[in-house]
């Protein structure tokens, strides 16, 4: 199966699609020291949430989908150096919209989970 969204995304930051499925994608980030928020090594949420962000929408795999709102949890902290695997599966699709539900872990604890609503839009949000 061939990616068709995000194909210009830094998969260095959002991490990279490495199992894509109908309806399943599978993204691995591997932090590095330009995640890190402290001097401890913790990687910063918002890098989690990315790459989470990023195997919702491979999910849906659309190169009009978008992210219409999310609700998640950050249940195990993950340091520098930790590879996240996030898998993501859609759990519902009405129309334009799919829910997608993403789990995150580092050496199969699970470190992360949201519920992402997505939109397949008729063309490109920006015009």
């Amino acid at each position: 199966m061939q990616l068709n969204t995000h194909l210009n995304i830094n998969t260095s930051l959002c991490g990279k699609v490495i199992k894509l499925q109908e309806n399943s994608a599978e993204v691995l980030l591997h932090t590095t020291q330009q995640m890190s928020a402290d001097t401890q090594g913790l990687v910063h949420g918002g890098f989690i949430f990315g790459a989470a962000d990023y195997a919702a929408m491979s999910a849906v795999n659309d190169p009009y989908v978008v992210l219409g709102a999310s609700n998640s949890k950050f249940i195990a902290p993950v340091k520098v150096g930790d590879a996240v695997i996030c898998k993501a599966s859609i759990v519902n699709i009405k129309g334009k919209k799919a829910e997608v539900e993403v789990e995150a872990f580092v050496n199969e604890k699970l470190v992360f989970e949201g519920n992402f609503t997505t939109f397949v839009l008729p063309s490109h949000v920006l015009g």
